[in-house]
């Protein structure tokens, strides 16, 4: 009984301490401030709203409405670009404080969320392509239509799917939904006449073909019963801006303005223009990849050896607890630990994990399972006479398996290690979904810009298959290397 609540005790020191060493390596450290900063979650691919400019600072009405708002109110804002429904469930969780990304206001989020004042109105459009025949609704039985998930375009086009009998394709940025319908999967796609005039503006092939339908108002959300002071400051600051006139320079820049002002359109939506226009921005994902991944793998290791080695220990208490964790976490889809971890704790606990910390944890328990199953089964492929000679020969366990047993083993663990190093990298595109400016997070906020979803995926997908040609060399050297 003592043994089996000493493994217990281990067991569980090992993963507080594997948690704590996350918290102090990667929690950012606070600055001290007298002004108040509120961290907001926003979309930053919902133009002319929320996007990034050529410089990759967020702009547009509600970045810079924001911002107004928070220098006429004396406190400052962090935005977070989770995406939309990211930010919904960071609000909701209390990771942020609030959210701004062309959110209706709807009986049914009025009982999630509380709300400030309007700050626009906007109504629904379906828009097609160029030379497509669709002109109504009526037109649309049989047919398939694009969305994007979380919009008030969702929403009306759901409401009146069964009327007009057609089928609908969701997607989770405005980019996405625009290239299905002009390359012909879909034959419509509904969303806010603002935003779809805007993209046209810029150089989408569609147009639209109703009038607005399904008026509703934009508005500033917060967490139901909590930050009433921001919400207080908000309206306070809105009403300012309104009477200043500062509110209608900040929409009249938008949605009046001309497009591609400075520069043709060719050399901003050309391959090789994206990528001088980009290249400090794709160059900071790409970092933030790879240093993502590095530290990722290093407390994946860590976690992966010790619970490989339980999984072979002479113990049927810590070989179950070995086979439950490699079980759980390998069985768990990455995009679904990575939300438990981000905003399912934090709703739980109360206590903020920040992004980067969430992402490596995430990463720590799914790829730190695959180490730990690689690991145990490098040791268990050891003939078993090995061990058996050693203890014959009077060696402890302990010792046999640290002088002749994992030397072995650790031959056939290193190419599986560099596979799982690659494996990491192209998994940390999965936490975009958490607003982590990687490289997939960084390809959709460009997109968002200039529309050009093919070549800016190329250019990543170039960006990925370089690194991973060479640790895929690297891997080969190790199976080369490894070869009796």
């Amino acid at each position: 009984m003592k043994r089996r609540n000493l493994t217990i005790s281990v067991f569980l020191t090992t993963i507080c301490a594997l948690m704590i060493a996350l918290g102090v390596f990667l929690a950012p450290s606070r600055a001290n401030a007298d002004t108040k900063t509120y961290q907001i979650g926003t979309d930053v691919t919902f133009p002319p709203f929320e996007f990034a400019n050529n410089d990759n600072k967020y702009v547009g009405i509600d970045m810079d409405l924001l911002r107004a708002i928070a220098k006429n109110q004396d406190f400052k804002v962090n935005i977070k670009p989770l995406g939309f429904n990211g930010s919904v469930q960071a609000t909701q969780s209390g990771q942020i404080d609030g959210m701004i990304s062309g959110m209706n206001i709807t009986p049914e989020r009025k009982g999630t969320f509380d709300f400030s004042k309007p700050y626009y109105s906007s109504g629904v459009v379906m828009a097609v392509a160029p030379n497509s025949s669709i002109k109504s609704l009526n037109e649309l039985k049989g047919k398939t239509v694009a969305v994007k998930t979380g919009t008030a375009g969702a929403d009306y086009a759901n409401s009146i799917q069964k009327k007009y009998g057609f089928k609908v394709s969701t997607f989770d940025d405005s980019s996405n939904m625009y290239q299905d319908v002009t390359t012909g999967n879909s034959v419509a796609c509904f969303e806010d006449n603002p935003v779809m005039m805007y993209a046209i503006k810029q150089g989408t092939k569609l147009k639209i073909v109703t009038k607005p339908a399904n008026n509703g108002y934009y508005g500033f959300a917060v967490k139901k019963g909590q930050n009433k002071e921001l919400l207080h400051k908000f309206n306070v600051g809105l009403d300012n801006l309104k009477k200043n006139g500062e509110y209608q320079k900040i929409v009249d820049k938008y949605l009046k303005a001309k497009p591609n002002a400075g520069s043709s359109y060719a050399d901003n939506h050309s391959f090789i223009g994206i990528l001088k226009q980009n290249k400090s921005f794709l160059w900071n994902g790409f970092v933030q990849t790879l240093w993502l991944t590095i530290v990722s793998i290093f407390f994946a290791t860590i976690f992966g050896m010790i619970f490989g080695l339980m999984g072979v220990l002479p113990s049927k208490f810590l070989q179950g607890v070995s086979t439950t964790v490699i079980y759980i976490f390998r069985g768990l889809p990455l995009m679904v630990l990575a939300l438990f971890i981000y905003t399912g704790i934090p709703s739980l606990t109360g206590t903020k994990i920040p992004a980067f910390v969430a992402g490596v944890a995430t990463l720590m328990f799914n790829e730190g399972a695959y180490i730990a199953a690689f690991v145990k089964g490098g040791i268990q492929s050891v003939d078993k006479g090995q061990m058996e000679a050693a203890r014959s020969l009077g060696l402890p366990f302990g010792k046999s398996m640290r002088k002749i047993i994992l030397p072995q083993g650790v031959k056939i663990i290193i190419p599986s290690f560099v596979n799982q190093f690659i494996i990491t990298l192209k998994d940390t595109s999965i936490l975009s979904v958490i607003g982590i400016l990687e490289l997939t997070q960084t390809g959709k906020i460009i997109i968002a810009r200039n529309l050009e979803g093919f070549k800016v995926w190329t250019a990543i997908a170039i960006m990925y298959l370089v690194i991973i040609t060479l640790l895929t060399w690297l891997s080969n050297w190790g199976k080369r290397r490894t070869k009796i």
